[in-house]
This record gives structure tokens, sequence and C-alpha cells, in this order.
């Protein structure tokens, strides 16, 4: 049996120059960092014909082009996987909470069909396949930072290319900085799962149609994340908050269902209890809060009377790995 980890992420700076709709014709960045919640894929050999497949839902086939899940069609498509074959997947956090689970579910699927097929793979072709699933075959509106921080892990900084090359850059912070981040920045789950989809449309429309206002936040946004970078860098995390809390105030003007009055609610909450700064991680619209807290007491308490749950984390700094091989 074959048996994947590949990490989830929060986004750091810079989230939504990713979309080929903005970064094509402007280059993106994106800071992002890699946690200690994952997802995991087993796949293994059946003595039976036929595609067993085990996720949120459970599907047998015996043609793979009967299989309903679209990424793990294509994949097994791409790479010409024959039938015969069991498949499960196992999450930590739903899907739809703005983690980045789609993005880690199609790395961590890449990995396990090359480990199946006994084939190498670089974290970079994990990456950049996952990325032709999800974005150029099924024509999904979303970005690539997704993709790539599962494949690599770590604290990275992406620069997206108008030419479709993507610059791999982990970022320079000392161990004190990295354990200042571990210990102060919190996530609580909104009770919100949301579609992405819905939202990444809406900036990917207004992007392709030139808006002057779409444009002109994702531009700030980008400056923000190469703000966000060189305040890490420079061991000053509470700057860094600071940009989070003005790139959440840019955020909420890309889409009119980015936020709502209960996350508004809950930010205001964190802000009056110890909050320097935070922001709806993913596409917005649910999902989870992330708060960089100077009082992470005074802060969880309050996010208790709110009725939030926490996810506690560090960071994962392995990217996609190969937990078991037969």
């Amino acid at each position: 049996m074959i048996i994947t980890r590949t990490p989830l992420r929060i986004t750091l700076g810079g989230g939504g120059t990713d979309l080929p709709s903005y970064y094509e014709q402007f280059g993106g960045m994106v800071l992002s960092a890699a946690i200690s919640r994952y997802i995991y894929i087993a796949i293994n050999r059946t003595f039976t014909p036929g595609y067993f497949l085990k996720y949120a839902l459970a599907e047998h086939v015996d043609r793979l082009e009967d299989i309903e899940h679209p990424i793990i069609r294509e994949a097994l498509r791409m790479y010409d996987v024959e039938s015969g074959i069991e498949l499960v997947s196992v999450a930590d956090i739903p899907a739809g909470t703005g983690l980045g689970s789609s993005g880690t579910f199609t790395v961590g699927l890449l990995r396990s069909i090359h480990a199946f097929r006994r084939t190498h793979v670089t974290a970079g072709n994990l990456a950049s396949d996952a990325c032709r699933i999800e974005v150029d075959i099924l024509g999904r509106p979303v970005g690539k930072q997704d993709q790539y921080i599962a494949a690599y892990g770590g604290l990275t900084a992406f620069e997206f290319e108008p030419g479709g090359g993507v610059r791999v850059n982990p970022i320079s912070i000392s161990q004190e900085t990295l354990h200042d981040l571990e210990e102060h920045l919190l996530l609580f789950f909104t009770g919100y799962s949301r579609d992405a989809d819905r939202v990444l449309e809406e900036q990917r429309n207004r992007s392709e149609k030139g808006d002057a206002e779409m444009i002109s936040n994702l531009h700030r946004v980008k400056e923000l994340g190469l703000a966000s970078r060189k305040a890490l860098e420079a061991g000053d995390t509470e700057e860094f908050a600071a940009i989070m809390d003005e790139h959440w105030q840019h955020k909420k003007q890309r889409s009119t269902v980015m936020s709502n009055d209960n996350v508004n609610r809950w930010y205001d909450a964190a802000m009056a209890n110890g909050g320097l700064g935070g922001k709806l991680v993913g596409a917005g619209a649910g999902g989870f809060l992330l708060i960089y807290a100077k009082d992470q007491d005074a802060v969880r308490a309050a996010m208790v009377d709110e009725g939030l749950t926490e996810v506690r984390f560090t960071f994962d700094h392995d990217g996609s790995t190969l937990l078991a091989r037969d």
C-alpha cells in the first residue's frame, strides 16, 4: 500500500495575485505557509478489476471515464492508471474551509500515483501537473499557490510570472521569528464552509474585463505581500500583523460575499481583545479566521465566547511526502 501525507496551508500575504487572470498581465506574488494539518491518500492494487474510490463519497466503477470525482478522474487519466486499484482519502480538516484543500488533495494524489508507478517526481513537477489538472483541464478559477505550497512546504514566497513560470523562494527568517509566529498566530473555524469557486469566479471575470477597481486592489495586495515578507525577514512580527489587517480591509472590497456580519463581529472581538491583525484565510466567505494575537489568552477567550473552535498548528517544512510504500 502507498500512503502520502500532504500539508494544508495558510496564506500570509499576496493572496489573489496567483490567479492567471492577474499574474498573466502583471505577475503575482504570494507568501504562503504549510501547516501541520494534512490530507492523506492511500492507494493499493486490488485483486479484482475496477476503481474503488473512497473520499467524502464512495465510488465503484469499471471504467475510468465513469469516475465522478473530477480530480481523481483526470489524475488517473493523466498517468494512464489501469483499473484494479483502491484509493482512499482522509483529511484532518473538511474541504471548502479556506486552507487550500483542493490543491493539497491534487498534489497528494499525484504523489501517490508516482509512488504507485515507481516513478520519480520533483516538487516542481507535482505542483505544475496539479495546476494543469485544476486550471487547464477542469477550468476552475483557482490560483497556483495551493498546489505549490503543498508540494514544497515551509514558509515560502512564490512569484508567478506572466509567461507561466514560478519562482520558489523560501523566506529567510530566524528561528525566533518562526517560533513567534507559531505562538501568536491563532486559527479559528467560523463554522462556515463555502464554494471558493464562486468567490474566485467574480475576481477572475472582473480582472479579465480590466476592472480598474479590482486591478488596483490586487496591485495593493501584492505590495502588501512584499511588505509582509520584508517584515518577517526583519523579525518585525507586529508590523507583519498590521499589514495583515490592511490586507483584510482590501480583501473585503473584492467581493460582496467576502465577509458577513458574523465574521466582521468576530474579527472586531479579536481586535478588541489583544489581536493585532488577521483575516479570513483563502477565498473568503467562511472557513478559518487567522489572527495574530499579542494576548493569546484574551483572544482565545473572546473567540470561545463567540462559539468558535480553535485549530492549533505548527509549520510543516516537508511538503508532500511518502509515508509508506509496500
